[in-house]
């Protein structure tokens, strides 16, 4: 979904929030929350001084927040003899995946993972080969977002599988 669609469905508050900045942090509403109304699902941001940095940081996170909480309709279309979408392909190479947590694409890379292994009825390595990694790659892209790998791990023990763990 574009960001643009997102904001359109979303709430945000503005609030005063400690931390770097000092003087100009305790007089400027400079934490941000946004709400996406329908899911209820939430990003918050106060570690930066400026509310336009905070609203963008907020946002990333929100995205995120979607990407592992919305399932549902959007997973049930997922195909799984679709090829991986360009953005996804744009991130791969060689069994790889290269993308930064911090990177614009970051949730909907993150998304479409997660989307794969719910098609897969979370068995990491089918979708792994539906998406062209490895397996450790996949299960080490979840662990970049801990929701992520946690979701993972709540789908897998619920079918009596092992949790999958990454080594740092």
């Amino acid at each position: 979904m574009p960001i643009e669609v997102l904001e359109k469905e979303c709430r945000w508050t503005f609030s005063r929030a400690s931390g770097p900045g000092g003087q100009h942090r305790n007089k400027v509403e400079t934490a941000v929350t946004v709400e996406h109304l329908p899911t209820l699902v939430h990003g918050m941001a106060s570690e930066k001084r400026s509310q336009g940095e905070n609203r963008l940081v907020a946002m990333h996170r929100l995205r995120c927040a979607l990407a592992v909480a919305v399932r549902g309709n959007q997973a049930s279309s997922v195909d799984a003899s679709m090829p991986p979408s360009e953005e996804w392909i744009s991130y791969t190479k060689a069994g790889r995946i290269r993308v930064s947590e911090s990177n614009q694409d970051f949730p909907a890379v993150l998304s479409e993972a997660l989307d794969a292994l719910h098609e897969a009825d979370w068995e990491v390595s089918a979708a792994s080969v539906r998406l062209n990694v490895t397996a450790t790659q996949l299960v080490k892209l979840l662990g970049m977002y801990a929701p992520a790998l946690e979701e993972l791990n709540r789908n897998l023990v619920a079918r009596g599988r092992a949790p999958r763990s990454i080594k740092r």
